[in-house]
């Protein structure tokens, strides 16, 4: 089974390429998707996150209580010591669900499963891939595309990309580039390609590369610094 590790800065067309990947037979996990689920009503996060932050809980009238992500954002916001609280819970749990999803995707026989991890390489995830592809597209497309969303601001969109590896240097990083700048055929026609050259390699990551214990997989959407 080969583990691709996809990733890309804020706005430049990530979802857009896992759905492509998925429509070339790939299997995908989400690590932004993990953490909602963490910490929605039932998570296994809920509950610690919830005494280390209580300020986030939001309690339901008949019962049940989930964790408002966006209070939990400004709680951490240029806080070390609380992201590392955080962090400290989260990571096993989204570890679990990664190891989860690669056991299935493996006792399915899936010969491609791709890592959507929005901060593959700043948290040292790309060294658990066998290979790894980097969603890109020209700065101001970027910002135009972000500058769309519904509450964002140009200040704000600043500070995500501040807090971001370059796009340049994740570009260098990565084994592949889709770009989306442009025709999206284009971008379609280059996932084909990546999906078709990946189909005749065996990887030898899984599970050598997950052993035991935690790491720093931890969803960039949760710190507002993905493409949420």
């Amino acid at each position: 089974m080969m583990i691709l590790g996809l990733t890309g800065s804020i706005g430049m067309g990530k979802s857009t390429a896992t759905r492509a990947f998925a429509a070339h037979g790939a299997m995908i996990w989400d690590a932004d998707a993990e953490v909602h689920r963490l910490m929605a009503e039932g998570g296994a996060a809920v509950a610690e996150v919830g005494t280390e932050f209580p300020e986030a809980v939001i309690e339901k009238a008949a019962g049940g209580a989930y964790i408002d992500r966006k209070v939990l954002g400004k709680s951490i916001f240029q806080d070390g010591a609380a992201l590392r609280r955080l962090e400290a819970i989260l990571h096993p749990l989204v570890r679990h669900g990664e190891r989860r999803f690669l056991s299935i995707a493996e006792g399915q026989r899936c010969r491609l499963a791709v890592l959507d991890i929005p901060l593959l390489f700043e948290t040292g995830g790309a060294a658990r891939c066998d290979a790894t592809a980097v969603v890109t597209a020209p700065a101001f497309v970027q910002r135009a595309r972000v500058m769309r969303r519904a509450n964002m601001t140009a200040s704000k969109f600043d500070a995500i990309v501040a807090r971001q590896m370059p796009d340049w240097e994740k570009r260098r990083r990565a084994d592949f580039i889709i770009q989306t700048g442009q025709d999206k055929r284009e971008s379609l026609r280059a996932v084909g390609e990546i999906a078709r050259i990946l189909a005749t390699r065996r990887g030898d990551h899984w599970p050598r590369c997950w052993p035991a214990g935690s790491d720093r997989l931890l969803s960039g959407r949760l710190l507002g610094v993905s493409d949420a």
